[in-house]
């Protein structure tokens, strides 16, 4: 295995375990935003999207179960850009910026993830 990937395994699948752990750190923060657009059972919501998210980082930083983590990954982050980070809605022009550099770093995350799935499918 090269050093190169090693190193990708050890930035790309660390992002999410910790983006997955901030789900529980900040649960209450985290469902509130949930329920404020309009998710059903917001709380299962983050703590489901908090675990997906970890057990993928793991998946992609031991390789373990590479192609359903790199799967769950672009899923959760495509719904997510689209359902969580919609910019369109937004009318302050700080928020509705905020939102849209989310969105669209997600979608680019999903991208990469669908590229490496495309790499080791």
């Amino acid at each position: 295995m090269s050093i190169i990937l090693t190193i990708g395994q050890i930035l790309f699948g660390g992002f999410f375990i910790y983006s997955g752990f901030n789900h529980f750190v900040g649960l209450a923060g985290m469902t509130g935003y949930a329920a404020s657009k309009r998710l059903p059972f917001p709380k299962s919501a983050v703590i489901i999207s908090g675990a997906a998210l970890m057990l993928g980082g793991v998946g992609v930083l031991t390789g373990m179960y590479i192609v359903e983590s790199l799967a769950v990954l672009a899923l959760f982050l495509i719904i997510t850009a689209f359902v969580m980070h919609d910019f369109w809605k937004v009318q302050d022009p700080t928020a509705r910026q905020m939102q849209l550099i989310n969105f669209t770093k997600n979608l680019a995350l999903a991208g990469a993830a669908l590229m490496m799935l495309a790499l080791v499918a």
